[in-house]
């Protein structure tokens, strides 16, 4: 059973300190991969928030949970104040396009015995941040909230306040382009080129 929030002041305090120092480097982390121009602004408007409502938290255990939903939501506010309509990208645009397939019929790595897992260890994290980062933001999203939070599409849905079946369909066409933006990145970027002599038998 997780410990139930409450109690005096101090004890409240004391308990928000606790949770937002274990999970202040994991907001940080999303707040970047959210794409924010300014996530520790965004980090810090999640917790003065979350603090003001703590009372609201029933368990523990589940702040973790609670205080990313809250920076989603402030994030999606940011989002609207800009007030643009997001270009959907056709499917027809992406749909023919498969990394997997890329990678075996262009074979980048000649010498590789596990040609797709070595394609994705070409890239370090600094690589993937860039991909991610070229995606739109209403892909990005829910492909961060899905594949690196956790979070499960009705939760997404709720968190961006959008139809589940956008999301759904954000989700699918967000994977597609993902995968060719990291078959363009790497190709353009040379994380493919072998090094002189790598593998290469004698």
């Amino acid at each position: 059973m997780g410990v139930v929030v409450g109690g005096d002041d101090a004890d409240t305090k004391l308990a928000f300190q606790e949770l937002a120092r274990a999970e202040l480097s994991g907001l940080y982390a999303l707040a970047r991969r959210l794409g924010d121009r300014d996530p520790e602004d965004l980090v810090q408007e999640c917790l003065l928030r979350a603090y003001r409502s703590f009372g609201t938290l029933r368990h523990s255990r589940a702040g973790g949970g609670w205080l990313r939903t809250i920076l989603v939501n402030l994030f999606r506010d940011r989002l609207r104040r800009k007030a643009r309509t997001p270009r959907e990208v056709a499917m027809e645009d992406v749909e023919e396009f498969s990394l997997y397939r890329m990678i075996a019929e262009e074979d980048p790595l000649p010498y590789s015995d596990s040609l797709h897992l070595d394609f994705l260890t070409a890239f370090d994290e600094d690589d993937m941040h860039r991909v991610l980062m070229g995606l739109a933001v209403h892909y990005r999203a829910p492909l961060v909230l899905r594949y690196m939070e956790g979070f499960d599409t009705k939760e997404i849905a709720a968190m961006l306040d959008a139809p589940l079946g956008t999301i759904l369909a954000r989700l699918h066409r967000g994977r597609k382009l993902f995968e060719r933006e990291m078959w363009t990145y790497a190709t353009s970027r040379g994380l493919l080129q072998d090094p002189v002599g790598a593998g290469e038998p004698s």
